[in-house]
């Protein structure tokens, strides 16, 4: 019986150890698998492309901006899936400060791995050129430029799309390759109106203008006006002139029409047969005369209300309003002679 009952006793802790042995064994085996798995997701989440890419895109990188505001603007951009996983191949990869600020262009798919080489090695193309095209520049002025700076630019076939487009070709500083196309250079510039203007959709939508005719206005005041105020209390002008049946009598539509600058406009300049003469015509012009900023569509959609029906600018730029003829009969013996 002794044996027995001592047999007994030495058996117990060998169990024990036998299913700390085993559960060990799983914990480890769980751990493992665990640990594996992330790996591979890891790698292959690195090593994707982005499903959405365009060709040539181009991202700027200020100095000074976080590693994560970078990863979420080139998400945003399409350039890579996941902002996050950029951000853990940029931190576990790379040191942060690595990361070079420049501007990049992206003319293939990369993973994400190679774009956070691509970032801390600073493998931007230092050829790229600065093309700035200005508010209210209309397609034919952006064609010039366009034609001096770019190599083999073709002028007839950016013409031949950009000018049913005037109006969406957004004015910005853009940072291209010398050897852009004139499609590449339309995509890229009505692109960017659409990404600029995104904020303002709804505003678009609820105004009693539509989206074209938005897009004529802010294309006068542009040209009209000179300042964020200017446009505001302008676009209120215009708008009441609109909606009371008047003409809009702005000189930038002639401008227009004559290539001619205002201050070189005549009496006789403001009686041209012509769709785009708001003098003669009641409304607004056929299509847009230019390329307007955002300022500028802005005032459109939030205009100031003022009584005032008449301005005018004098020889220094300063705005002068009248809320009668007789007063801006005044106005113009005052500030114009």
């Amino acid at each position: 019986m002794i044996n027995t009952s001592t047999s007994i006793e030495e058996t117990i802790p060998k169990n024990k150890r036998r299913s700390t042995l085993w559960s060990f064994l799983l914990l480890f085996f769980i751990i493992a698998t665990t640990i594996s798995i992330a790996f591979f997701l890891v790698l292959y989440f690195l090593n994707q492309t982005p499903s959405e890419f365009e060709e040539a895109t181009i991202v700027t990188i200020e100095p000074g901006t976080s590693v994560r505001a970078i990863t979420e603007k080139l998400e945003e951009a399409r350039v890579v899936r996941s902002g996050s996983v950029l951000y853990f191949a940029i931190m576990f990869f790379y040191e942060p400060t690595d990361v070079k600020a420049s501007t990049y262009i992206f003319d293939s798919r990369l993973t994400t791995l190679q774009v956070a080489r691509k970032l801390a090695v600073g493998d931007f193309d230092t050829d790229l050129l600065r093309f700035t095209h200005f508010e209210g520049e209309r397609a034919s002025d952006i064609a010039k430029h366009a034609k001096e700076v770019l190599i083999d630019f073709d002028e007839d076939a950016f013409l031949a799309k950009a000018v049913p487009l005037e109006g969406t070709l957004y004015p910005d500083t853009y940072f291209i390759p010398k050897n852009y196309t004139a499609d590449e250079l339309v995509t890229l510039m009505t692109k960017t109106f659409t990404e600029e203007t995104s904020s303002l959709q709804s505003a678009i939508e609820n105004s009693s203008l539509s989206a074209v005719e938005i897009i004529i206005l802010a294309s006068i005041l542009e040209r009209e006006a000179n300042s964020t105020t200017s446009m505001s209390i302008v676009s209120g002008i215009l708008q009441r002139r609109l909606i009371e049946g008047m003409p809009l009598q702005a000189d930038a539509s002639i401008e227009y029409i004559l290539e001619k600058p205002l201050k070189d406009l005549t009496p006789d300049d403001l009686r041209i047969d012509s769709p785009y003469n708001t003098y003669t015509n009641k409304g607004l012009p056929p299509t847009p005369i230019g390329n307007p900023g955002i300022d500028a569509i802005t005032a459109v959609l939030h205009p100031t209300e003022t009584s005032y029906v008449y301005y005018l600018t004098d020889n220094d730029g300063e705005f002068h309003y009248a809320t009668s003829y007789a007063e801006h009969l005044i106005n113009i013996e005052r500030y114009l002679r």
